[in-house]
């Protein structure tokens, strides 16, 4: 009974192997249009393409960026510089991308740009510090893609979205997981209304990476000020050892992330290439071990858990 089932999940394993493995042809001939370019995923991606001959059109937000991405390719990447929450932006950047893929329409399209924000307490924020990380993270990436959608469908193509474990635990402070949230819940609803019109909508969770050499002084520098900023009974009901232990939490998260970025970008390439793209992704050991388990226990189980690291305030409950 046992090797009757042992043999079942083993040709199961096997199908489901090589019906991931089969991969489009022509792949050259396609043009995929990815979002925040600059660092990241965004710009290992488009060089990870660019080797792969797929026509890259990379959205860069600087100057800077666009030029040293530019250095590191050849013309089959071209550049062009969006801002994602300007909307005036995103319409010029998407009559520009119709000019170059033509009557063809857009294969792909890739929303990767996004910003953390401050990765501090709700209570330490205010609306407006939530509103800039939506604009971005999920208002952005919903102005890009229904601004692009007509070209996509054109093209029968592909829509990957990057969410982030944070889109099913709100394990990062402030606006992000807000924000991430959004896109899941986007992305979901999407898929089912575009799989009529032969278009695949993917979702990509990565877990905690390294982007960045500057993350880590970026995060200490946008608490510090936050917390200076802070009146001074909100000071004093958290507390200066809250805000030290606070700190130092997030210190440890950014120096345990994973560098290996290529895993991210490798299930980007997947789900733009594979001729049956998964529906999510999740990307690093953390992610596929232990948060996407996790998000599936009781509620209670998820705030013990999360309770076990987070610091205490002065002036809470006991």
């Amino acid at each position: 009974m046992w090797l009757l089932v042992l043999m079942l999940l083993g040709l199961l394993f096997v199908y489901r192997w090589y019906r991931q493995s089969q991969i489009l042809e022509n792949i050259s001939d396609k043009y995929v249009f990815i979002t925040g370019c600059d660092t990241g995923f965004g710009n290992l991606l488009a060089k990870q393409l660019h080797k792969r001959g797929m026509k890259v059109l990379a959205a860069c937000l600087t100057e800077k960026g666009a030029e040293n991405l530019k250095k590191e390719t050849s013309s089959r990447l071209q550049t062009i510089i969006l801002d994602v929450s300007d909307g005036k932006n995103v319409s010029s950047a998407v009559e520009w991308v119709s000019s170059v893929v033509g009557d063809r329409g857009l294969w792909g399209l890739v929303n990767n740009a996004g910003i953390p924000g401050d990765m501090v307490p709700l209570g330490w924020l205010k609306t407006n510090d939530i509103l800039k990380v939506l604009n971005v993270n999920l208002l952005g990436l919903i102005d890009v893609t229904l601004t692009l959608l007509p070209l996509i469908r054109k093209a029968q193509g592909r829509i990957v979205n990057v969410s982030s474990i944070c889109g099913r635990l709100p394990i990062i402070p402030g606006g992000h997981n807000i924000s991430k949230y959004g896109v899941e819940v986007f992305s979901d609803s999407l898929r089912r209304e575009l799989n009529d019109f032969g278009v695949k909508v993917s979702i990509v969770e990565p877990g905690a990476f390294n982007t960045s050499l500057s993350v880590l002084p970026f995060i200490k520098k946008s608490v510090e000020d936050k917390w200076q900023m802070l009146p001074t009974e909100t000071k004093r009901i958290y507390g200066e050892q809250y805000f030290k232990k606070y700190l130092q939490n997030m210190d440890n998260m950014v120096k345990s992330s994973s560098p290996r970025n290529y895993l991210v970008t490798n299930c980007m390439e997947h789900a733009l290439t594979a001729c049956y793209p998964w529906t999510r992704y999740s990307a690093g050991l953390d992610a596929k071990l232990y948060y996407i388990p996790l998000s599936y226990f009781p509620t209670f189980v998820i705030d013990y858990l999360a309770s076990l690291k987070t610091p205490k305030p002065a002036q809470g409950t006991k």
